[in-house]
């Protein structure tokens, strides 16, 4: 007697027509990465066109919905004012010095780590604590550490000799922004260690030992051995940091409030200040829209640089 042959209905042809699909590298990499890019049209992409428009409008918050169209009427307003042109160097300037502290303190640390001193482990631990706590919470103590009444910093400077009278570091235009630099160095370059420390930790130890067999000091095993095998990791580390730099406004925001005078505003600092703070919409976006421009010529430098070294 024959057996009767099982026939797949229609959901079990279904289901195993779209299992093949899927094994088919066409079909499941834009599967894979679909999650990825529905998050970045959801949560960045939505933001950035919905920016894009309040920036080339009248919005504010006593308008119902979105205001008037004004075209660039808020960016040429923004060209005619002194406190933009100030945030704009501000915001050069702080990441341009900043980057290169961090860099070289940086660079300092990462040598100390690596040589593996009795009690290292300990002082990795302290080393990382500015860059893993709140920055909130780090600035509040900062602020409090320059107030002028009570700065432990007066206190020891003028017991060795160092400070005379007491210092208004936040209330003085130099010295506050000399203290918002100080408070981003503090808080950035253990970040540039680890990624240096890492990176130096890829490199092969027998490598390190030939060059000091060759002569080869500090300096040179530094500039022609370590620099050039961990660049990649250099330059997209180097990347983040003047990302976040230049987009950070929690220090300037927390320490002096763009004061004295307005004098110590960065971009996104400003953007936050007429923006949420005062209540102009489209101005406060269009301040912030202006980051772009920046960001995309130091992204498309460093990409640059990275494609030529052939990285």
């Amino acid at each position: 007697m024959a057996r009767p042959v099982a026939i797949p209905d229609a959901r079990g042809r279904t289901a195993l027509s779209g299992l093949h699909l899927l094994e088919r590298p066409s079909v499941l990499g834009p599967v894979l990465v679909a999650p990825a890019i529905l998050y970045i049209l959801v949560l960045v992409g939505y933001p950035f066109v919905l920016a894009v428009y309040l920036s080339m409008t009248n919005t504010d918050v006593a308008t119902t919905g979105l205001g008037r169209f004004v075209g660039l009427d808020n960016f040429l307003a923004l060209f005619q004012t002194e406190v933009f042109w100030t945030a704009l160097r501000n915001t050069l300037m702080f990441t341009l010095v900043s980057a290169v502290l961090k860099g070289l303190l940086g660079t300092l640390l990462a040598f100390l780590l690596a040589e593996n001193l009795p009690g290292t482990r300990i002082f990795r631990f302290v080393i990382l604590l500015p860059w893993t706590i709140p920055i909130a919470l780090s600035s509040i103590t900062w602020k409090w550490m320059f107030d002028t009444q009570y700065s432990i910093i007066n206190w020891i400077g003028k017991n060795i000799g160092l400070i005379q009278g007491n210092p208004n570091w936040l209330g003085d235009q130099t010295l506050a922004v000399i203290s918002i630099i100080a408070v981003n160095v503090w808080r950035g370059f253990p970040f540039s260690a680890i990624i240096l420390l890492a990176g130096m930790a890829s490199i092969s130890q027998e490598v390190l030992d030939a060059a000091k067999v060759d002569g080869a000091g500090p300096v040179t095993r530094l500039r022609k051995i370590i620099v050039p095998m961990i660049a990649p990791i250099l330059f997209v580390g180097s990347l983040y940091d003047l990302v976040f730099t230049m987009t950070d406004m929690t220090v300037v925001y927390l320490l002096t409030l763009g004061g004295p005078a307005n004098t110590t505003h960065v971009l996104a600092s400003l953007a936050f200040l007429v923006g949420v703070q005062s209540g102009a919409l489209g101005r406060g976006a269009a301040i912030a829209l202006l980051l772009l421009p920046i960001l995309l010529i130091v992204v498309f430098i460093t990409l640059r640089t990275l494609r030529r070294r052939d990285i």
